[in-house]
């Protein structure tokens, strides 16, 4: 055999070895790259295990149904002193599904662009909220204690950004680590995180290369990582994976009607800062959890006085309006968000405009999926346009 045959023969095989190992890595980097096209989002948003690899969660062995009621939808809100169509809002903001419950009733129910209510929608950092709980949940169980460092049940962070970090700082998106959230920064570190665990780096492997950039627990800046460095806590101080706590804490007991996923890393570990999917209905659950202070049914899931701490900024950094110590308009609790001026409502908000709302005052739910392709270029706005419907159709149901 000719030497050319014989380089052609070794380079043929190199490229068909390649493709074999790299080739769905670079498939899903495509795919990551590509996620949140105009044409592809709603499709994506409920279609995540076609993608990523995943881990299942059960439906929960008796489901609970809500009880059934009607509602119209408000024609208007209010926003900066100006009247709009609440319905071509709606349809502006790529909704996907909405549910409105008052009290444990579901009055609300619709969904657009090919979603139903066997539809698992990606919650992105609307998970964030279900991991407080579970965290709130180890904590009541004696398993952590906030107030001491991370790096006490993750020794391997020390030498890190998360050294010497406490557990509540983390919780309040003020741990210090220096972090570029931007989904439409191409090079920001939230993107570069999402190609990273696409080509099979693992969550542990980035955390570990961050670094901290201010004093811990005196700056409010939102990173993503800080949620998945807790879920390694949870992990590591229960013994099980954050799938099987889940399950065992939250999704059973509440009578999650559904199955569910979260999407994995190449070690198998859940992409808990933002890959749980599920119905909205199951999301409307979980938001009723919250409503009822953490009580289902006479039994107290998750504690109390953990429910009201997640929504009060108890420090000058978390305080919502214009905040120098914060680089957020909205107040932060743990893991979940205090919008403000009333600060009585909070929210579990992901982006592209998913969100888990809870009015106490009017014993309102809101619970809304979206594939908003235009989120990036409008955050702000589309964040308080939210707010603001959310808001109005609260006291529309109270006035009812």
């Amino acid at each position: 055999m000719s030497v050319g045959k014989v380089f052609l023969s070794v380079f043929f095989a190199a490229l068909l070895i390649s493709t074999v190992i790299f080739g769905p890595k670079f498939y899903r980097v495509y795919q990551m790259i590509h996620l949140y096209d105009e044409g592809k989002i709603a499709d994506n948003f409920i279609n995540m295990d076609a993608i990523f690899d995943t881990v299942p969660i059960q439906a929960a062995p008796k489901p609970y149904k809500f009880e059934e009621g009607s509602f119209d939808l408000p024609e208007t809100f209010s926003l900066d002193g100006k009247e709009q169509n609440l319905k071509e809002a709606l349809d502006y903001f790529e909704t996907d599904g909405l549910i409105v419950l008052h009290g444990n009733k579901k009055i609300y129910e619709q969904y657009w662009h090919g979603n139903s209510k066997d539809s698992k929608h990606i919650s992105w950092s609307v998970a964030k909220s279900f991991l407080s709980a579970m965290i709130g949940i180890a904590v009541n169980d004696g398993l952590i204690d906030i107030k001491e460092p991370i790096t006490k049940y993750l020794p391997e962070f020390i030498g890190t950004g998360y050294e010497g970090v406490r557990v509540k700082d983390i919780l309040q998106m003020s741990s210090g680590v220096r972090f570029n959230e931007d989904y439409g920064d191409f090079n920001s570190d939230i993107n570069r995180f999402g190609r990273a665990i696409s080509m099979g780096t693992s969550m542990k492997e980035f955390a570990l290369t961050l670094t901290n950039e201010k004093m811990p627990g005196t700056y409010n800046h939102y990173v993503s990582i800080d949620t998945q460095m807790l879920a390694m806590l949870l992990q590591e101080v229960t013994q099980t994976s954050v799938t099987n706590y889940l399950q065992e804490k939250i999704w059973n007991p509440l009578g999650m009607e559904s199955d569910a996923y979260y999407l994995i890393d190449n070690t198998g570990m859940e992409v808990a800062l933002g890959g749980l999917n599920a119905t909205l209905r199951d999301y409307a659950k979980f938001g009723l959890l919250y409503l009822q202070r953490g009580n289902w049914e006479g039994e107290q899931i998750v504690p109390t006085k953990w429910v009201d701490d997640s929504h009060y900024p108890d420090g000058p950094h978390l305080q919502p309006g214009e905040n120098p110590y914060s680089s957020s308009s909205w107040g932060y609790g743990y893991q979940w968000w205090v919008p403000g001026f009333p600060d009585t409502d909070f929210t579990a908000a992901g982006v592209y405009n998913q969100y888990i709302y809870i009015d106490p005052l009017t014993n309102v739910v809101i619970a809304k999926t979206s594939s908003n392709h235009k989120f990036t270029s409008e955050r702000d706005y589309s964040k308080a346009a939210h707010v603001a419907i959310f808001r109005t159709i609260a006291k529309s149901v109270a006035q009812q």
